[in-house]
């Protein structure tokens, strides 16, 4: 592994033209390859899991699953709603969605208990993910609607419309974090090189290494079903360490170059940089994919395909610094030299000097340094207390699988479904209770699930009767939640394809208890409506209260019965206690592989004990700084949020994962360049002050690229991609600053020589002779 970069690194100097074209027919490769085979996306059962999962799939296995359901309010613009008009509106809207092929059945109108809505419910044909694609036909036939009706508001919402609005708005804010962090880094890159077409050498990689790992990613999901985040996370993490790559192998040829002062040909230059900083972004990489890699312990097709998704486009980006940047390098550094005699006669002709760089340590970066470097033992304290004290909020963490709630506003659908649980309240929330039994217990599962119906409604915490409506009223305007996916909305209603006008409008609650039953009479539902939104105290203690009291007390009482339940909440409660039950395992072989993968780069115990508790840190506090902006209101103004008053539940494990990951970035580019002082006869002392200023400057540009494409995803919509994007930009800079140029060399200066144990010191190392410019230098460190 030592070789295999300079290896690399020299077969694409001698071979600049090969290589490039090599690289970019690579990418377009993966492209067609990606094209040709599509995408295979996870479907509804890659995310069951626990009990509503079990509940899901033995519905399914009865054919009584979830239809996606459209929902089309009718009221007045104006005044109190005409129900001639409105009738005649619904009747055109029954019409028109007959004739779609995507619809399955319509149901008869329902008129709300205030008289001022009339709702027709529509059942899409298929499975409930492909309900985003195929409800656009609906919308439109809205549309056309409500244009024939003008005295009239007609609007269409559902978990299809929503889903359809989440994913235009989501590109849409993908553009806008395009906007927002290609100029910055292009600036940043800008000040670092001071050159354009340096600058240019990793936007040019980074992008090219998105495309190729996009491309990838397509034809992995035929192994490993796509959830539809996968490639989120590649332009994501894509850019980041795309550019971060480039920028440290970049940062070293330029170094080497300032060295030779001209004495060293542009190929072994390539060389030299390929020896130290190449071997250390092979490290680093291989660092961020082991980490990644353990996201797949969490059985869960959402971070398999987020793991999936880093692993592609970290390891497309070592690879095309290993390859086609060598030989770019080569090109550009031809074209220098054949310029530099000009260059060098205009400066003499205005009477400059001509300047031979040298490498760069900073002076900002040296103040930074100085607190470690005067008061170590002082420095380490204060920055460890500070670190711990941003980590104290995170003992306060709250989790929640976020629904519709998270959801902005600024989509049409959302406005549109909360002025639907405003008139229908018991769409709010769904329960499901699912029972498996055999044949000759069908009528006794049928009673006992009736039975646990008339209970249900007698509880307060589940809707009421029809009469009893009137006191859920007040829930007009608040923030959604799931809507009940009810398949007994057709109550009433004619057959999709029937010939016929709408019955006439019933003024009641449309999700009464019923149950259902699959033709052979093993398999039975009850769907239960609870007026109250999923992440609610209420809602979750309705969830409770049916699984621990309600379905003892009935259809449990039943031997040979199996009974689950599932819908809106179970679903989130169940997501996120099977996450609480990963963490552990995750969390562990985390350590695990973050310890040995440390060792294996340094061969120091000490120092991947240092690099785990570093890590762990750099973690908690960025954890920290998220619950401490995102489970409370202070922000929501700042930062432009609802706040859920919990984080996402995905948020945390994903983001310890990544963070680890990155962090070892810094910690193998940092380390390198001390091992390599150390390995080049300086003290212990002296080693790590000249690698920390050697790389100071490098890393922070580099954290500055991370932390301005990572906090450009604060201004998107989504509360989750916002949470996201924070805690991973706070983490860099975090990790950047304190731990990099405080708390590392700090502990590296109070330990010593003790801090490679039970690597021995080496004996000093004499770097290689100068060689010819066509010459093959030897390798460092």
């Amino acid at each position: 592994m030592r070789h295999l970069p300079v290896r690399m690194a020299r077969w694409s100097a001698r071979h600049a033209g090969r290589a490039i074209a090599g690289w970019f027919a690579f990418v377009v490769l993966c492209l067609v390859a990606g094209i040709a085979l599509g995408t295979n996306e996870a479907t509804t059962k890659d995310f069951w899991v626990g009990e509503a999962g079990r509940a899901e799939a033995t519905a399914t296995e009865g054919g009584l699953e979830r239809s996606p359901t459209e929902r089309i309010m009718i009221r007045a613009r104006s005044g109190e709603l005409d129900m001639a008009a409105a009738g005649a509106a619904a009747q055109d809207v029954t019409e028109r969605m007959r004739d779609l092929p995507e619809v399955e059945s319509v149901a008869a109108p329902v008129r709300s208990k205030d008289g001022e809505v009339l709702l027709v419910s529509v059942v899409l044909n298929g499975p409930e993910l492909k309900g985003k694609k195929n409800v656009v036909p609906l919308l439109e036939q809205t549309a056309a609607v409500g244009a024939d009706h003008p005295g009239l508001v007609v609007e269409e919402t559902g978990s299809p419309a929503i889903s359809k609005g989440v994913n235009d708005q989501r590109d849409e804010d993908l553009a806008l974090s395009e906007r927002i962090s290609l100029p910055v880094t292009v600036i940043t890159l800008l000040i670092v090189f001071g050159s354009v077409i340096m600058a240019g050498v990793p936007l040019l990689l980074a992008l090219s290494s998105i495309a190729a790992a996009i491309g990838l990613s397509m034809v992995a999901s035929h192994v490993m079903p796509d959830a539809g985040v996968g490639t989120n996370l590649i332009l994501l993490i894509g850019l980041a360490v795309g550019v971060d790559y480039t920028l440290f192998y970049l940062k070293r040829e330029r170094e080497e170059r300032a060295r030779a002062g001209g004495r060293l040909g542009p190929e072994a230059l390539v060389e030299l940089a390929a020896a130290t900083a190449g071997r250390a972004i092979v490290i680093s990489g291989l660092a961020v994919i082991v980490s990644t890699a353990t996201l797949y312990l969490a059985t869960d097709v959402i971070f398999s395909s987020l793991a999936t998704g880093t692993i592609l486009v970290v390891a497309v980006a070592v690879a095309s610094s290993l390859t086609v940047l060598p030989a770019l390098l080569v090109v550009i550094g031809r074209r220098a030299d054949r310029l530099a005699p000009r260059r060098a006669a205009r400066r003499a002709g205005r009477g400059k000097p001509v300047r031979a760089g040298k490498p760069e340590t900073g002076r900002v970066f040296d103040a930074l340094l100085r607190p470690a470097r005067t008061r170590p033992a002082l420095t380490l304290c204060l920055s460890v207390l500070v670190m711990l004290g941003l980590t104290v909020p995170a003992l306060g963490l709250k989790l929640i699988d976020p629904g519709k709630d998270t959801f902005s506003r600024d989509i049409p659908a959302m406005r549109v479904y909360d002025r639907l649980t405003g008139s229908f309240p018991e769409l709010f929330v769904t329960h499901e209770v699912v029972t498996r039994s055999t044949p000759e217990q069908a009528a006794q599962v049928k009673r006992a699930l009736e039975d646990l119906g008339r209970r249900a409604q007698a509880d307060p915490l589940f809707a009421r009767a029809p009469k009893e409506a009137e006191s859920t009223k007040d829930a007009k305007g608040m923030k959604g939640a799931k809507d009940a996916q009810d398949a007994q909305d057709a109550q009433g209603a004619q057959d999709a394809k029937g010939p016929g006008t709408p019955a006439n409008p019933r003024t009641a609650a449309i999700s009464e208890p019923t149950v259902r039953t699959s033709a052979d009479g093993r398999i039975s539902v009850l769907e239960l409506s609870v007026p109250h939104p999923a992440p609610s105290a209420e809602a979750i203690e309705s969830l409770t209260r049916l699984r621990q009291d309600h379905i003892p007390a009935t259809v449990g009482q039943l031997s040979g019965v199996e009974t689950a339940v599932s819908g809106d909440v179970a679903r989130g409660r169940d997501y996120v206690s099977h996450e609480s039950d990963k963490l552990p395992l995750v969390l562990g072989f985390l350590l695990l592989m973050t310890f040995l993968m440390t060792v294996w780069a340094f061969r120091s115990v000490v120092l991947g004990a240092i690099g785990v508790v570093l890590n762990l840190l750099s973690a908690g506090a960025s954890l920290g700084l998220l619950v401490l902006v995102f489970q409370g209101t202070w922000a929501e103004g700042l930062l432009a949020f609802d706040s859920l008053g919990a984080i996402a539940s995905r948020v945390p494990l994903f983001l310890v994962v990544i963070l680890f990951g990155l962090s070892m970035d810094y910690q193998v580019f940092v380390v390198s360049r001390i091992q390599e002082a150390r390995q080049n006869g300086m003290s212990a002392r002296e080693a790590v002050l000249e690698g920390i200023n050697r790389s100071a400057k490098v890393v922070t540009s580099a954290a500055i690229v991370m932390v301005t494409v990572f906090g450009a995803f604060v201004a998107l919509h989504l509360t989750e991609m916002k949470q996201m994007g924070f805690c991973l930009a706070v983490a860099v800079l975090l990790d950047a600053v304190v731990i990099r140029l405080m708390v590392l060399p700090s502990v590296l200066l109070l330990l010593g020589e003790r801090a490679w144990w039970p690597a021995r010191r080496p004996g000093r190392t004499v770097r290689a002779q100068e060689p010819a410019a066509a010459g093959s230098p030897a390798e460092v460190g």
